[in-house]
Order: structure tokens, then C-alpha cells, then sequence
């Protein structure tokens, strides 16, 4: 009690320490006068003070003499600065941009950047680091990115098989434009089915992803956006053809139907008939392929009344044959007269996706997506044949608004899932059906300045998964100017589909089990695992250039895992994990440009993925433990008619990869215990001669490195020992390409 006169005679003092500038904040786009626009930002000019209004539009805000600029801001509206000289109540109104008159802003648009903002770790790529590439899919579109790797899957197939935080695609949640796309049966192709001139931009998340996405996540997502017809040009033609055989054509046609409705027909061809084998082992270098890939798109956007809404429709066949120069396959498939295989695929894909964003409120919209498709692959790997088709439809209704005010946003829904595989491995019956439902809520708060946090759950309830929670957090923090730090956690989910995802082992004479089988996928048990994961990103200026570092740390821990086990050289084994499986990946990446118009990115990674075999511990086969990476681009000054040449290249070391176990092979078809380290350089040269015409020249491999003898027991494909699956570099060495690119505004 006897320091309650002092805090009385005190409290005048901390009252006009407090002193409070209050007001109201009006919606000048609201139909009626006056209205109250909830969630505007308030600071001090050139102060840390801020604070937001409330559902009434109404503020409150520390106050001192020195305080004279008042700035008001709200997404979607024009910033306003009003001058304060004493703390008489404010009434101001926010008028949105569409009010303002036309305003022209210049920059140069970075092709790759992260962000210091968002909570979750995000690399977003534009069309413009695609295009630094040939990029003729979407697999061959990250040869120019650090955070994924891409590699051969063996030696017959010519299959691009992406890696995230040392882990394969199947742990990736791979979207269209948040629809989740590359899955199943699709798995190991259907990258390469997304042709790269169909892209408009990517977006790699690395780690736990959104819950608004599903419980398939482990290392985390790669989500594509493509076209938009009321965006795309109206007329675009890119050809391309290789010294490896290759041809290709993409044509875009868009238009515009009303002042509303864009649509788009967006078809590709490729196509490869010329034989290689440049090192002479009887096998081709790379398969003969067709491929007729046709997506008509519709656009609806009425800005007034808050509705945007997408439909596609795509229709692909794509026929693969491959294997021995002299097979044929009408009179050698199910024959030991040489040894082939044929991928046949067709696919049919629907889609829509309707949004509505209140035009009173403008931090409240709705979402609801729907996609059907089907897949259907005819397949054989020499005696083994190998059907699959799939049948999916996804449904995913979404809500955003706000808490309080725009520091506190949630998103909550729901997603819906049917799969039906029908699927025989060599004449038995894999079929089988998936069904879920789940519900999720995602609470983001940011208090526009230091920190943000994401924080989701969701359940969902499966017919062979059970019933399951999936919780995830995201949070970033400002620790000083320009420095972020970053933390992630979840849990992922998902059902194995191990023969479509290994299909590559088909080709091979080993023996396929399913050890214990007694689970409720192929006798098999879900996989489960944690990611954890930390960055931190560095904004730097060094001699008036401006750069960034980044640091990332990933840990991927499975609680359980469905291992394929490869260590027997006449054997695959698929079995449910008895022990422990992780992947840690360290990565420190570098950006910076040293002049005007030329960037620099180079980067290092290190990999440690260990699983407990039935014949102990040991590093994940073909994963390299060190990888370096370098990506250099420079592109001269943009002239008045839109001439200007473009350079690119990109440079990666891998170090060594360990091989599967051989030795109880006989001596000639054993391997040593690591493969020699791996260097390769790619380059592209690009000449625009205006906004309408360009064209490039480039070769990927140019130090043609080339990988001797990757198929064992070449000379005897149908004996025990056959198998092509050990592939650790590139095979066909050198390649060379060109093309042009024509677009009508």
C-alpha cells in the first residue's frame, strides 16, 4: 500500500505519456456514404507506431508532438498522407486505386526471387527464368534452380526425375494453380506433360506446406500457374528442334470473347523418330516419342462484382517406345528376340475454378475448385507388362476473411478426394479405390512489421488412411533490416502407389515381393513423416548492387516409410520401415549482381538421407552428398523497338553417389561401391529482334560428360542380371538445340 501514492502520483504523468489520436476510417468504394472500412493500416510517417482500424472503421494510435504525418493504407486503395497538429478526432476517406488516373511504373522484373514477407520459405520463379532454358515441360523447368534437382531416372526411359530437399517427387505436393495434379498413376511422367510455354509462373515452397492443400506434403510443393487467356498474347508460336531428334511445337491462341469472357486454346506436339546410341551398348540413348497434348481455357472476370472464374479442358496421348536399336515392337513384344518397351498414355482432364472477393469487403472472398481426370497407361518393360488407369475427382470449397482486423486473416474449407485405380503388375491385380473428406482452418497473423506466423489443422477422414490430424506452422521473423529468419513444421500423409512411382525398376530382371503384407495399400502400411525445417535470408548491398544470401536446414523424419530395397541385385523388396529413415539437407545460396543487367546465383548443398535396410543403415542409393550449383545471366539494354540479346548458363557439380549393392553379382556385373563425381554445364544465347520475334541457340551438357556402360548386362537383356535402373549422370552426352519464339499482342 505504501507505493500506491507514488503510482497515483504517477499516473498523470504515464497518461500523457499515452496521449491517443483516435478516428474513423471510411470505404470510399462502399455504395453508401460513410461507410466504415475495417482493417486499414495507420502509422506514423517514419515511426514503428501504427495501428488498424476495427470493424467499425474506428482507431486508436499513440500520439506525440513530433508525430505530423499520418499515413493511412489499405490493399486494393490509394495511400493516403494527412498532416496532424493536434488530436482532434480524424475522419478520412480511402478511395481505391481504380479511381486514380493511369500511373506507369518501370522495373525490371526479377526472374527468380524469395520473399522477405511471407511467412512460408517461397522461391517464385517467373516465365522469364523458364524461358532462360529450353523448358519443353515442366520437368525439364527447374535446370536454372538451386532448390530442386533434377536427374535422369535410368537409362532407357529418358525420364526427368525432380528432387526437393533430397527426397523424390512423390513427397512433393505437386499443384495446377493449387489443384493437386501430378499425383498418382501420373507420377512418374506427368511432368513432363505440362508443356513449359502452358506456364506463366512457379512457385516452390520449401517444407511443410499449407493445409489448405491437402495432407500429402512432406518436403513441400510445387505449385505452376499457367496462362491467362485475358494476359497470354493473342497469337503465340514456339518451334524447337535438337541434334538429339527432338521437335517440338507450341501454339497459343487467345481471345477475347466479351469484355468479361477470355478464352484460349493452347495446343503441343512433340515428336521423335531418329535413333541414337552413342556408346554403342545395342540400347537407345533416348526413347521414340509422340505426344499431342490440347487444352482449350476459359477466363471470367468481372472486377465490379468481385467474380473470377477459370474452366479447362485438356485432352494428351503420349506413346514412348524404347529399348534395343533393332526392336520392333510388332514382331518382337512379348518375344526374347530383342528387348523393348512401349508407354502408351491418355488423359483427360476438367477443371474449374470459381473465386468471389466482396466488393464492400474486400478481405473476405470465397473460393470453390473442381477437377476430374482420368489416366490411362498401356505399358510393357520387356516380358513385363504393366496397366494402370486412374480415375480422380478433387472438390475444394475455401473462405477467407478476417479476425478483428487485416493482422488477423484465416482461410477454412473443405477438400474432398475420390481416387479409383485399376492396376496389374505381370497379370495380377493391384485395383483398388481411396475416398476422403477433411475439414481445415488456418489462422495467419502478421503485425506488419517484424513477424508473421501461419498456423493450420485439418482432419480428414479416408477409407484406408483412417482418421487422422495434420498440423503445420510457418513463421517468419524480422531480426534486423533486410534480415529474416524463418521456422516450419507438419505432418504429411499420403498412400504409396509404389509400382507407378518405380516404374522405372521394370526395367530390370529382378524379382518384385511385398514383404509383411498385411496393411491396406498393396499389404503395405501409409507413409508418415515430420518435416522440420529453419532459413534465414540476407539482404545485402555491395558496391551500390544489391544481393541476397540465404541459409536453409530441412529435416525430413519418417515415422513410417515404404522402403524399396534395391541392395539384392536380383530383387526389389517393398516393405513397411523397421527402424529409422530422415533426410537432412543443408543448402547456403548466394545471389547478387555485380553490374547493371547481369545477375549471379550460385549455391551449395549438402545431403546426408539415410534408411534402415533389412541389411542396416545406408545412404539412399544414387543421391549425391554434395552438390554445387552456379547460374550466371546477362542481357543487354532493352532498345525502343524491344531488341536486345539474352545469355544464360548454368553450371552443376554432383559429388559421389553410392550404388546399390552388387557384389553378389558375378564380377563383370558388379559396380564399384560409388560412382565418379559429375560436372556439367549448360548455355543458351537468345537474340529478340523485337516485342513480336526472337529466337536462341543453346546446348545443354556442352563438357559432355557422359556416363560409360550404365546398363548391366547389356549384351543379355533377358538374363538374370539385366538392369538399367543405375544411372547416376547424363548418357547421351553433348546436346544441342534451337528455336523461335513469335508473338502477336
Amino acid at each position: 500500500m505504501k507505493y500506491l501514492k507514488y503510482l497515483v502520483l504517477l499516473l498523470p504523468i504515464l497518461s500523457f505519456s499515452q496521449e491517443k489520436l483516435e478516428g474513423i476510417i471510411y470505404d470510399g468504394a462502399a455504395p453508401e456514404a460513410n461507410s466504415p472500412l475495417p482493417g486499414a493500416n495507420v502509422f506514423w510517417k517514419d515511426t514503428e507506431v501504427g495501428a488498424v482500424s476495427d470493424f467499425n472503421g474506428n482507431f486508436s494510435i499513440n500520439y506525440k508532438e513530433e508525430y505530423t504525418e499520418l499515413i493511412i493504407s489499405f490493399v486494393g486503395y490509394k495511400t493516403d498522407t494527412i498532416t496532424i497538429n493536434a488530436t482532434t478526432a480524424v475522419e478520412h476517406t480511402l478511395q481505391p486505386k481504380a479511381s486514380l488516373d493511369e500511373v506507369t511504373i518501370s522495373a525490371r522484373k526479377e526472374a527468380m526471387s524469395r520473399s522477405f514477407l511471407q511467412a512460408q520459405n517461397v522461391i517464385n520463379v517467373s516465365s522469364d527464368e523458364l524461358l532462360k532454358a529450353a523448358c519443353c515441360n515442366l520437368a525439364e523447368s527447374f535446370e536454372t534452380n538451386p532448390s530442386i534437382d533434377v536427374n535422369f531416372a535410368d537409362a532407357v526411359t529418358g525420364t526427368r526425375q525432380v528432387k526437393m530437399l533430397g527426397l523424390t517427387s512423390p513427397y512433393i505436393l505437386m499443384t495446377i494453380e493449387n489443384v493437386p495434379a501430378i499425383r498418382g498413376a501420373a507420377q512418374a511422367y506427368g511432368l513432363s506433360f505440362i508443356p513449359g510455354t502452358w506456364v506463366e509462373s512457379i512457385q516452390i515452397t520449401k517444407g511443410a506446406g499449407s493445409v489448405v492443400n491437402g495432407f500429402e506434403s512432406f518436403t513441400g510443393q510445387i505449385n505452376a500457374e499457367l496462362q491467362k487467356p485475358s494476359k497470354d498474347a493473342k497469337l503465340f508460336v514456339n518451334g524447337y528442334g535438337s541434334l538429339n531428334g527432338r521437335l517440338e511445337l507450341n501454339t497459343h491462341v487467345n481471345t477475347e470473347v466479351t469484355d468479361k469472357i477470355s478464352t484460349g486454346i493452347y495446343a503441343h506436339g512433340n515428336l521423335r523418330k531418329e535413333k541414337f546410341d552413342n556408346n554403342d551398348d545395342g540400347f537407345l540413348d533416348m526413347p521414340l516419342q509422340e505426344q499431342i497434348n490440347i487444352m482449350n481455357r476459359w477466363q471470367y472476370t468481372d472486377n465490379e462484382k468481385g467474380w473470377v472464374a477459370f474452366f479447362n479442358a485438356r485432352y494428351l496421348n503420349d506413346a514412348k517406345q524404347t529399348g534395343q536399336v533393332d526392336f520392333n515392337p510388332d514382331t518382337d513384344r512379348g518375344t526374347t528376340n530383342n528387348w523393348g518397351s512401349e508407354i502408351d498414355t491418355e488423359r483427360i482432364d476438367l477443371s474449374s475454378k470459381i473465386g468471389y472477393v466482396n466488393p464492400d469487403l474486400p478481405w473476405q472472398s470465397v473460393g470453390l475448385q473442381l477437377a476430374y481426370s482420368t489416366h490411362d497407361q498401356n505399358s510393357y518393360f520387356g516380358l513385363r507388362p504393366y496397366d494402370i488407369k486412374h480415375e480422380s475427382v478433387f472438390a475444394s470449397a475455401l473462405y477467407n476473411s478476417i479476425i478483428s482486423d487485416s493482422r488477423h486473416k484465416f482461410k477454412t474449407g473443405l477438400n474432398y478426394a475420390h481416387d479409383t485405380y485399376e492396376e496389374s503388375v505381370e497379370g495380377t491385380d493391384f485395383s483398388r479405390a481411396e475416398n476422403s473428406i477433411g475439414a481445415f482452418f488456418e489462422y495467419a497473423y502478421d503485425d506488419l512489421e517484424n513477424f508473421s506466423m501461419t498456423a493450420g489443422l485439418r482432419i480428414d477422414f479416408h477409407n484406408l488412411l483412417g482418421t487422422f490430424v495434420t498440423p503445420r506452422i510457418h513463421g517468419r521473423y524480422t531480426l534486423w533490416e533486410k534480415g529474416v529468419f524463418r521456422f516450419s513444421a507438419g505432418r504429411g500423409k499420403r498412400s504409396p502407389n509404389i509400382f507407378a512411382e518405380n516404374q522405372r525398376l521394370f526395367a530390370s530382371s529382378r524379382n518384385i515381393q511385398i514383404l509383411n503384407a498385411d496393411g491396406p495399400i498393396y499389404g503395405l502400411e501409409p507413409e508418415i513423416a515430420w518435416n522440420y525445417g529453419a532459413s534465414f535470408l540476407q539482404g545485402f548491398e555491395l558496391f551500390g548492387r544489391k544481393g541476397d544470401v540465404a541459409f536453409d536446414f530441412y529435416r525430413t523424419d519418417f515415422q513410417n516409410q515404404v522402403v524399396v530395397d534395391w541392395e539384392n541385385p536380383t530383387e526389389i523388396l517393398f516393405y513397411n520401415l523397421e527402424g529409422n529413415s530422415y533426410s537432412n539437407n543443408y543448402q547456403v545460396e548466394l545471389s547478387y549482381s555485380p553490374f547493371q543487367r547481369f545477375n549471379l546465383r550460385t549455391a551449395y548443398k549438402y545431403y546426408d538421407v539415410k534408411t534402415d535396410y533389412l541389411s542396416g543403415e545406408k545412404q539412399k542409393p544414387l543421391t549425391p552428398d554434395h552438390r554445387i550449383f552456379a547460374n550466371a545471366s546477362y542481357e543487354t539494354e532493352l532498345k525502343d523497338n524491344g531488341s536486345q540479346w539474352k545469355f544464360d548458363a548454368t553450371y552443376n557439380w554432383l559429388g559421389n553417389q553410392r550404388y546399390p549393392d552388387t557384389q553378389s553379382s558375378p564380377m563383370q556385373f558388379q559396380l564399384p561401391d560409388e560412382s565418379p563425381t559429375v560436372t556439367t554445364l549448360n548455355a543458351q544465347v537468345t537474340k529478340v529482334f523485337s516485342n513480336a520475334f526472337e529466337v536462341y541457340v543453346g546446348g545443354e551438357n556442352i563438357t559432355n560428360t557422359r556416363q560409360e556402360n550404365p546398363i548391366i548386362s547389356a549384351n543379355d537383356p533377358f538374363g538374370p542380371y539385366f538392369d538399367t535402373t543405375n544411372v547416376y549422370g547424363p548418357i547421351f552426352g553433348s546436346m544441342y538445340y534451337a528455336g523461335f519464339r513469335f508473338k502477336l499482342k
